[in-house]
């Protein structure tokens, strides 16, 4: 079977082709977004970018050097992004790279019952659950723990004056993949008054990814869902779980 588009002629299988390539791109794009990988991919379109125009110009020192380091491109793009293909190969091996898993509902009910207990008990929180973009240069900030989600393991992480009480928990499917992680600021955010550390934290994460950030506020013990670089809160018991299980579904 042939499809004429004019002068273009495609095949089933150029067709089949395309497609195939078009998907993979764009879940190797899910995978890397909001890692350092895509900085240092935009690092190297700009450097392609120079060294044509510096090749237009007669700049004939540039164009050389750039022409002797891109020559080795395919070795320079290995050894840049070393960490990520063998992430990305791994994923794929365990078949990421072509569907992402969601949290079962078991979950959502163990994260209301701990974020609802520690709001009470004013120990402020911050938990970020992973959907389809890898947090994995997150997880790489804090320290593993790869345990089973647990309302008791939680609290006694954010408990005050433990050693990770500061940074967040990353949650993927039922586990606590690490604590204590870093996460990016979210910026022009300073008149809020009522936005700490952690809640900016939570924009930040929300901002570059679509993960979802839980909030509990010590100063004045309440919940707060970060989706979208969007917060939404103060949440009660009801409104927390319709916002979750919402957001779980998108």
């Amino acid at each position: 079977m042939v499809l004429n588009l004019g002068i273009l002629q495609f095949a089933w299988r150029d067709i089949v082709d395309i497609v195939v390539v078009a998907f993979i791109i764009y879940r190797v794009i899910i995978l890397v977004k909001g890692t350092r990988a895509v900085s240092v991919f935009y690092g190297l379109l700009l450097l392609l970018v120079i060294f044509y125009f510096s090749g237009e110009l007669g700049l004939y020192t540039l164009h050389w050097l750039l022409a002797n380091f891109l020559g080795s491109l395919f070795l320079v793009i290995i050894i840049l992004f070393q960490r990520d293909i063998r992430k990305a190969l791994a994923e794929m091996g365990g078949g990421r790279l072509w569907f992402r898993s969601r949290p079962g509902l078991a979950i959502l009910d163990e994260l209301i019952l701990a974020s609802i207990t520690m709001a009470k008990k004013r120990i402020g929180a911050l938990m970020v659950i992973e959907k389809t973009t890898p947090l994995g240069d997150v997880v790489e900030s804090g320290v593993e723990v790869d345990s089973k989600f647990s309302k008791e393991i939680v609290e006694t992480i954010f408990y005050p004056n433990t050693p990770l009480h500061d940074g967040a928990v990353i949650i993927r499917d039922d586990k606590i993949l690490a604590a204590g992680c870093i996460l990016p600021l979210a910026v022009g955010i300073k008149s809020r008054w009522d936005y700490g550390t952690r809640h900016r934290a939570a924009l930040g994460i929300t901002e570059e990814t679509d993960a979802i950030a839980i909030v509990v506020s010590e100063e004045r013990g309440v919940v707060s869902v970060a989706i979208g670089g969007k917060l939404i809160g103060p949440l009660d018991e009801v409104r927390l779980r319709r916002v979750l299980s919402s957001a779980w579904e998108k």
